[in-house]
């Protein structure tokens, strides 16, 4: 037991100091931030106060929170460290949330304001930047939520469960894993517009109207029909939604406006769809897929077996 205790205070004693020393990395990186950005730009006035506070306003509370957490470690408090820290994690939830707008409006400005733009390069040349640029600086929070979920877990791993100190380090990783999944959301939802937007401008005209709330992305590939006559396969490009799949085709390669473009030539939804494999259980060459709707039946074939397995675990989990 002693041996067992002296190793875990080994390895909480390693992680402790790793943990500081690389918060006051952080803190230093967001520092450069504050200083020759934020404080410098509020001085200049180079932008208005509101396009200042949407690009930077969330990093002073984050330092703040950051600052706070250094002092309590430095001095070996972890306790109360974890409580502060604790309190002010919700930041980083607002942070992400933000951070969209945030990057959108440094785009903008980036683009309009020459002032701005002459000031950024240039600060982004001091040797304190180490060739990174303001955009690369604004994502170390969200990276540092990531590396205290880890810090946090072997931190328990290493206490003895019968101190307060392990209760008060459970709640920590619980409430970083809570604020992590908040942030994880974020980024997949942002993702999916993102996605969804794509596949809207790749579609010709409006007609088929993809940007819907609730809609999800799963995945899109070319598949050969198989049609119910003797007639030649026709090659088409799927689109996989959580809700629907989309038949489309090529436009003309002449086309004055649309050549790039594909025009969609079926919408089947899938919530009255079943789905099976014909054949691809074997490992030959390829498969063949039947999608059963009310009122059609949809056979769907590739020469690659890969990829008939691939759609087929898609549209199932997506028709359940």
């Amino acid at each position: 037991v002693e041996d067992q205790r002296a190793r875990w205070e080994r390895k909480r004693s390693r992680t402790a100091k790793e943990l500081l020393e690389t918060e006051h990395k952080y803190l230093e990186q967001l520092d450069l931030v504050l200083t020759y950005f934020v404080t410098i730009l509020k001085a200049k006035g180079t932008l208005k106060p509101a396009l200042l506070e949407t690009i930077f306003g969330h990093l002073e509370p984050l330092y703040s929170a950051s600052h706070v957490l250094s002092l309590h470690l430095e001095k070996g408090n972890l306790g109360p460290g974890l409580e502060s820290f604790c309190q002010s994690l919700d930041l980083y939830g607002h942070y992400a949330e933000n951070l969209e707008q945030a990057n959108k409006t440094l785009k903008e400005q980036v683009r309009k304001n020459k002032s701005f733009r002459r000031f950024k390069k240039l600060q982004e040349t001091r040797p304190q930047f180490q060739g990174r640029q303001l955009e690369d600086l604004l994502l170390l929070p969200l990276q540092r939520l990531h590396q205290y979920k880890h810090f946090f877990r072997d931190l328990l791993e290493n206490t003895s469960p019968d101190t307060a100190e392990y209760h008060q380090l459970a709640n920590t990783v619980k409430s970083v894993c809570e604020v992590s999944h908040w942030v994880q959301d974020i980024s997949d939802k942002r993702e999916n517009s993102l996605q969804l937007l794509r596949v809207q401008k790749l579609l010709k005209g409006q007609k088929t109207q993809i940007l819907t709330p609730g809609r999800w992305y799963i995945r899109e590939g070319w598949l050969l029909v198989v049609p119910s006559k003797g007639e030649e396969l026709k090659r088409r490009m799927f689109f996989l939604f959580s809700d629907m799949l989309i038949a489309a085709k090529p436009c003309h390669p002449l086309h004055p406006l649309n050549s790039n473009k594909l025009s969609c030539q079926a919408v089947y939804p899938l919530h009255q769809c079943s789905v099976d494999k014909v054949f691809g259980h074997t490992w030959s060459q390829g498969g063949l897929l039947s999608l059963s709707f009310p009122h059609k039946t949809l056979l769907l074939m590739s020469s690659n077996q890969q990829e008939i397995n691939d759609w087929y675990r898609s549209l199932t989990a997506a028709v359940r």
